[in-house]
Parts: C-alpha cells; sequence; structure tokens
C-alpha cells in the first residue's frame, strides 16, 4: 500500500518519471527507513498500477541496449491517489515494537549479560538509523528549503528514536541493577 502511494504521490508531485528515478527520489528521501519502501517493490507497484489504468507508459526511451519506460499518472490515479491519502490520514499510526515486547514477556528465560548486549546492538541500530536521518535533513537542506510538512516528519522519526532509546536504556539499566543485586546475594 505504501508503495503504491509513494508512487503516486511522486508522479502527481514531480511529473512523469522512470521506475529508476523513482527509486532515486524515494532513496534520497530514506523511505526504506520511515516508509519500508524497498526497490524491488517501485517496479512490482509500476506493473499494477499500469494494469488497473492508475499510471500510464508515456514513452520508451532507448539508450544502447537499455530501454527506459517513462510513466506518467492518469486522471483516475490521481482520484485513487486523493482516496488513498485521505484513508491514511484517517488510519492511526502509532506502531509498537511487537518483536521487543514478545520477547520482554520471556527475557527472564535468557543471560542477562546476553540481553545487555542485544539492547547494546539494538540501540546501535537506532543511533545509527537516527543519525541517517539527520544527515538527509541537513543533505536536503543544502540545495533546497525543505517543506514543513517534510520537517514534521523528521521531526516525529527523531522523537520516536528518542523515546525508543530512552526505553531500551532504562530496560538495560534495570538488568545491570538485577544482576548487580545477585552477586551481591
Amino acid at each position: 500500500m505504501m508503495t503504491i502511494v509513494m508512487v503516486l504521490g511522486l508522479l502527481l508531485k514531480y511529473g512523469p518519471m522512470s521506475g529508476y528515478e523513482i527509486q532515486q527520489k524515494m532513496q534520497s528521501a530514506k523511505t526504506d527507513k520511515w516508509a519500508y519502501v524497498q526497490p524491488a517493490s517501485i517496479y512490482h507497484a509500476l506493473r499494477k498500477l499500469d494494469k488497473e489504468e492508475l499510471i500510464t507508459l508515456q514513452t520508451l526511451e532507448q539508450t544502447g541496449n537499455r530501454s527506459k519506460a517513462i510513466y506518467s499518472i492518469t486522471s483516475k490515479g490521481k482520484s485513487e491517489f486523493d482516496t488513498m491519502l485521505i484513508n491514511s490520514f484517517k488510519k492511526a499510526s502509532v506502531v509498537f515494537p511487537t518483536a521487543l515486547y514478545t520477547v520482554l514477556t520471556f527475557m527472564d528465560e535468557a543471560s542477562k549479560d546476553a540481553l545487555i548486549e542485544a539492547l547494546n546492538v539494538q540501540q546501535q541500530a537506532i543511533q545509527e538509523t537516527y543519525n541517517e536521518m539527520r544527515e538527509g535533513q541537513l543533505e536536503k537542506e543544502k540545495y533546497s528549503e525543505v517543506p514543513k510538512n517534510v520537517l514534521f516528519i523528521f521531526q516525529n522519526i527523531y522523537e520516536q528514536c528518542e523515546l525508543q532509546l530512552k526505553f531500551l536504556e532504562e530496560l538495560k539499566q534495570d538488568l545491570l541493577k538485577e544482576e548487580e543485586s545477585s552477586t551481591n546475594n
């Protein structure tokens, strides 16, 4: 669903593009981090959208042995995009870290040292995501003014990362206290 919204939205906002150009726009926006859109899914979405007549093949450019399909959004696609956009705004957007919550239920069965190390790994991964998003924002700001709605996205991502890092640190500190008290007894 998000891949389709992204593809339609990009074609609507920027005009006709190839799958590769759409992929480049998404990569520069780090959509793999926040929208979970993978490059291969773009081409699948293009085929599906073309079949459903939400986009159309505008031109097929030949460069040597390679061909580049340029797609544009149709009026039917614009209408469908509008519907998807409004429906997406209606959906609750809170996402719980279900994998973490599930294993927290059974964490007493694991070694405290192993859990602390695993939490360190997770903290590092979240910090790397945070840093990548910061770098992405700074890169965007070098070339143009970042729209207010995009700044809202960045801010929310930072706050989500900070909240999760705080939660993991509290969990880790609790484990360290438990480990310390068990060695003192």
